[in-house]
């Protein structure tokens, strides 16, 4: 009877260690429900650049939203010259 136990105890722990490990079903994608940034529509002013704030995530900024702010002024600079 303890060899059904111990059976069962290593099934469980390899189920654990396979759904760890991502080979069980996929989780959903993370929905981020910070606010978008807050800029203005058409050529931004040096003092939007000034107001603007980025959300701080767990290992920094939002990469998402630095590379979006990054884009408009490239493009806009791209327009100038």
């Amino acid at each position: 009877m303890a060899w059904f136990f111990a059976v069962l105890l290593v099934a469980l722990i390899g189920g654990v260690v396979m759904v760890a490990a991502g080979r069980g079903e996929s989780m959903a994608p993370s929905v981020s429900d910070d606010p978008p940034l807050d800029l203005p529509d058409g050529p931004l002013a040096a003092a939007d650049l000034r107001q603007v704030r980025f959300n701080v995530a767990f290992r920094g900024y939002r990469a998402a939203e630095v590379d979006e702010l990054l884009e408009r002024l490239a493009t806009q600079l791209d327009e100038r010259g």
